[in-house]
């Protein structure tokens, strides 16, 4: 409903700021009193009053700013003086931005920015903020734009959340890392000097030391120091307070000394003293252990720097780390002198007399029994003599239970097949004189364990030998840390090299397939001739749907992510699985009502989903009953594989023969099949799994043999989403029907491989098409200076210069250009044109054919827009 121009109704309802327009004097702005402005302004502004997100709106040349409460929250100490103030002088700052603003606006354009950074005075000094802005004409009675409106909504709490994430990630990963290469470090001298070597060069720096604090609290002394090219080293002893007052007051309270130039900073008595060893720019960080200071750890730089929170969040956490494992490595160091003493003593005493065993024995068990190692004493024929309480502890028995019987017959090794006669041969050989060393896998009351175990013998001051020592350290959790490493390490190599010929036979599959189309086209009508061609244009499909799987499993696919209702999902393939699995096997689903909805790619689940019933009809040997089930569950932080948070689990169950345990080790593996040559590529599980993880959920198989096999698909869940209507996707070996176009165009195409460059090209001129063609990126730049094209067909994946940049430099020339991106995977990078038309590798001429309409059509809908 419009507003009379005759009075100010429209600003009835407001607020603050409609009080404030009413009564402004609006004649010193050349807008004139309210009474007589047009309908339009008066609707704009009555609008944008009831509006919680800050709007601002800008009229005539003069940008005259007109905004609504939320902004002048917004506005902070500028506002009210910003009411009816010309724009480029309200907002000085960024005079030349919004000048661009009303020159783009007032010709009928529009603007919209992503967390544009800017710098504005909002509170009396400048400010770094982050805004999603977006600007659109107010168009007048006249039919032309009189002013515009501008929608303004802050994100500097999300930008600098999101960056101090990215930093925070960075930290972790440079801590991870930091703790592998000093895991294996038995030395502290060696625990210091790969950590201040590598927080210098994380940080960049000209000096990292780590010293520690004497008991009068002043004197220290630097142990571990690095130091950059160029910049003396600083290891010695000092004096705290040689520093200054400053670092005497932070330090011995535990708090960071930070001076970013101590020349200007500090007083130049105390600053001649890191000036004397180079330093002018320093974080100290404290580590103060029961209320006394223990030790420091610092970061230097030969020049004044700026530091930040990135550094001092970064040396914090590297000083605690560094103390408690540089105090580990020393009790570990002292641990082994103590055990080396301990076993030089044993063997003393073991070579003693029978009565002196017997004087000294209460002193040796209790050193014994104290021991982290697994040990023991046996006679020369292997009878134990004795167990320490480790040893006990570890394989579940009494001591009175295995004294007086042989080693080999104690529970450490009776459960694990052929190992009482390996320990039987090891007994043989130590008792020879000879040490026996060997790793064993050990099945004992707690589970399979590791270990590394020796077999030394003990010998008189006759070099005889009277006894037998064994010894085991439990290395399970070590084996396990590499089992893993192997595994991960593999599946990386396995996934690269997947992308990689899923690529480059995406091109050979684009080659086979368009000239099998075209030749089809051309031969004479002869039904044999037809069958043969058809059925190699079939194999090249199937070639097509492998790369996909292979895709897949590398999680190198391109997702098309929407919300989905699983319920409405499964209801909808439920008659697809009917049909395709056959009568003799039965489909049941429980999908409970409120269900949450997931972010994932529909086409991508649903082909997982009946990936999973046609592995579940085929373990059951075609009869059978399938359930497929979802239920809401909640993992916590301590919850292993998963984040913390919301999902959904999707289920499908089949009461089929069921896996072993070796078998449903491998089942994901890629290329692994139970189904017998020629029943199966190896890659559906695989691909399962490469989807869900890229969705950011898990897989997880439980099977037993006999008992069927559950297949669960874990996916985040939306809460509060509403999912969108699902799209049907034509899948990628059937045709395209292109949309209707007469228009013969004038076509460059690039593309690296000569054989889809020649196809591709063949292809369009079959359609009618002008074409000229490129080998490379830098070669079509020069055609196309030469020659105006309708449109530019371009592969991505090209040395020198990818699709994705030639884009970016044509579009610099010409931003309307029509430009098609074809790609045998997703590897377009980040950061990409968004906007750029795709078409995936390989496609047939119908889908060449739809891609192009598609490209010309969009052109045409941004000249259209552009026009109004």
């Amino acid at each position: 409903m419009q507003t009379s121009s005759g009075g100010a109704d429209f600003l009835s309802g407001g607020r603050e700021m409609a009080e404030r327009i009413r009564a402004f004097d609006w004649t010193t702005t050349g807008m004139g009193p309210i009474a007589d402005w047009p309908v339009s302004i008066k609707t704009t502004i009555g609008v944008l009053l009831r509006s919680p997100v800050p709007i601002v709106t800008l009229w005539g040349e003069r940008g005259t700013m007109i905004y609504n409460d939320a902004y002048s929250e917004f506005a902070g100490g500028r506002h009210p003086e910003l009411l009816g103030s010309a724009v480029r002088e309200g907002w000085a700052e960024i005079a030349d931005f919004n000048d661009n603003v009303m020159r783009v606006g007032l010709a009928g354009g529009t603007l919209s920015y992503e967390d544009q950074e800017l710098t504005l005075h909002r509170s009396g000094r400048p400010e770094q903020v982050f805004m999603n802005l977006y600007y659109s004409p107010v168009i007048g009675e006249a039919g032309s734009p009189i002013g515009v409106i501008a929608v303004v909504v802050e994100t500097t709490r999300s930008v600098q959340a999101s960056k101090q994430l990215q930093e925070n990630e960075e930290r972790l990963r440079f801590l991870d890392e930091l703790g592998r290469a000093t895991a294996s470090a038995v030395d502290p001298d060696e625990v210091m000097r790969i950590t201040t070597k590598a927080v210098g060069e994380h940080l960049g720096v000209s000096n990292c030391a780590y010293a520690d604090m004497e008991a009068d609290q002043d004197h220290f002394t630097i142990r571990g120091d690095w130091s950059a090219p160029g910049s003396p080293s600083i290891v010695g002893h000092y004096s705290l307070a040689d520093f200054g007052e400053l670092a005497v007051a932070n330090l011995s309270q535990g708090k960071p000394l930070v001076i970013n130039d101590n020349l200007r900073e500090i007083a130049p008595s105390e600053a001649a003293t890191f000036q004397s060893i180079g330093i002018a720019a320093t974080i100290c960080m404290p580590l103060v252990k029961q209320d006394r200071l223990t030790a420091l750890m610092a970061i230097h730089d030969k020049v004044p720097r700026q530091w930040g929170d990135r550094e001092l969040a970064l040396l914090g956490e590297v000083t605690e780390r560094s103390w408690a494992h540089i105090e580990r490595v020393r009790s570990q160091a002292a641990q082994r002198r103590s055990e080396r003493q301990f076993r030089e003593q044993l063997e003393a005493m073991v070579q003693e007399r029978t009565a002196a065993l017997a004087q000294s024995e209460k002193n040796i068990r209790t050193i014994f029994d104290t021991s982290h190692l697994y040990q023991g004493l046996l006679a020369l024929d292997g009878t134990v003599l004795y167990f320490n309480d480790t040893a006990l502890n570890g394989m579940g028995a009494a001591r009175q239970d295995v004294l007086g019987r042989p080693l080999w017959d104690t529970p450490w090794f009776s459960d694990t097949p052929g190992m009482s006669d390996t320990i039987r041969l090891a007994v043989e050989e130590a008792s020879r004189g000879q040490t026996a060393s060997l790793p064993l896998t050990l099945k004992l009351a707690a589970g399979t364990r590791n270990f590394d175990f020796t077999l030394r013998p003990a010998f008189n001051e006759k070099g005889e030998v009277i006894s037998l020592v064994p010894e085991a350290v439990d290395t399970t959790a070590r084996v396990k840390t590499e089992q893993a490493l192997q595994q991960a390490q593999k599946m990386e190599a396995i996934g690269n090299l997947t992308g990689g010929v899923a690529h480059d036979f995406n091109n050979l599959l684009m080659a086979v397939s368009g000239s099998l189309e075209l030749l089809r086209k051309r031969v004479p009508e002869d039904e044999n001739l037809y069958r043969l061609i058809d059925n190699a244009i079939q194999g090249a499909r199937r070639g097509s749907s492998l790369t996909t799987r292979m895709l897949a499993f590398a999680r190198q696919q391109e997702l098309q992510t929407q919300q989905v209702d699983l319920s409405e999902l499964i209801s909808g393939l439920t008659e697809l699985m009917e049909r395709s699995l056959g009568p003799t096997v039965e489909i049941k689903t429980e999908l409970p009502s409120g269900l949450p909805s997931v972010d994932t790619d529909a086409n991508q689940l649903e082909s997982a989903v009946l990936n999973l019933a046609v592995n579940a009809r085929d373990a059951m040997n075609g009869t059978g009953e399938i359930l497929i089930a979802a239920r809401e569950e909640q993992i916590g932080p301590s919850d292993g594989e998963l984040a913390p948070g919301t999902y959904v689990c999707l289920s499908v169950t089949d009461t089929g023969e069921g896996m072993d345990a070796a078998t449903l080790k491998r089942a994901t593996d890629p290329f692994f099949t139970t189904k017998g040559v020629g029943r199966g590529t190896g890659l559906g599980l695989s691909m399962v799994h490469g989807f869900v993880e890229q969705s950011g959920g898990k897989l997880q198989l439980k099977s037993y043999p006999g008992q069927g096999t559950t297949a669960e698909i874990w996916l985040p869940a939306l809460h509060g989403a509403k999912a969108a209507p699902l799209l049907t996707v034509s899948a990628p070996d059937e045709p395209v029907p292109a949309s209707p176009s007469n228009a013969k165009l004038n076509i460059l195409v690039v593309d690296d491989d000569a054989l889809v460059l020649m196809n591709t090209v063949a292809m369009l001129e079959d359609l009618g098409h002008r074409v000229s063609e490129a080998y490379s990126g830098a070669e079509a730049l020069k055609l196309y200076e030469q020659e105006n094209f309708d449109l530019v067909v371009t592969d991505h994946a090209m040395p020198r210069m990818t699709g994705a940049q030639m884009a970016a430099t044509i579009r610099a020339i010409r931003p309307a250009q029509p430009i098609l991106l074809a790609t045998g995977y997703a590897d377009i990078p980040p950061g990409a044109d968004a906007t750029l038309p795709r078409l995936s590798k390989p496609f047939t001429q119908a889908n060449l054919e739809d891609a192009v309409s598609r490209a010309m059509s969009a052109d045409q809908t941004q000249r259209r827009a552009a026009s109004r």
